[in-house]
């Protein structure tokens, strides 16, 4: 089993936003000769998420309007607050927003095919934008 491994270049345009992976890491998968395994999907950033969850305009809106109401852009964070953090951008809420809905997310292959329910998709999210994210696709199997 050797894994196949991609970088998936995502720009943003907006502070928050969110994007329907799926197509891409199904072309990743296309590229790999991973039939049966698994997919790993990371973001190799502190402040935008990955997660698996349906796709649907409304329902975006209520997951970023939740982890608005949760974790507030000046909510009094000890990370945005100089006393305790040398962080000058500001940011504790998109790092807390990522750490309420993950880095990354595994699913698994099967046939060739992602193992997602009919619903189902890979979800990247946005926090602290606009700007240029990696993201990373690793399939492992055989």
């Amino acid at each position: 089993m050797k894994p196949f491994n991609r970088s998936l270049t995502i720009r943003t345009a907006d502070t928050t936003e969110v994007a329907d992976l799926t197509k891409q890491v199904r072309q990743v998968l296309q590229e790999s000769i991973v039939t049966t395994g698994m997919a790993l999907v990371t973001t190799m950033h502190t402040t935008c998420a990955v997660f698996v969850n349906e796709f649907q305009s409304a329902l975006m809106n209520d997951i970023l309007g939740l982890a608005n109401r949760l974790m507030p852009e000046r909510g009094g964070f000890r990370h945005d607050d100089p006393r305790y953090s040398d962080c000058e951008r500001g940011n504790a809420h998109a790092h807390l927003r990522t750490a309420l809905l993950g880095q990354n997310v595994t699913v698994g292959v099967v046939d060739g095919e992602l193992v997602l329910g009919r619903f189902q998709s890979i979800i990247f999210a946005e926090f602290d934008g606009p700007r240029v994210r990696e993201v990373r696709v690793q399939a492992v199997g055989q």
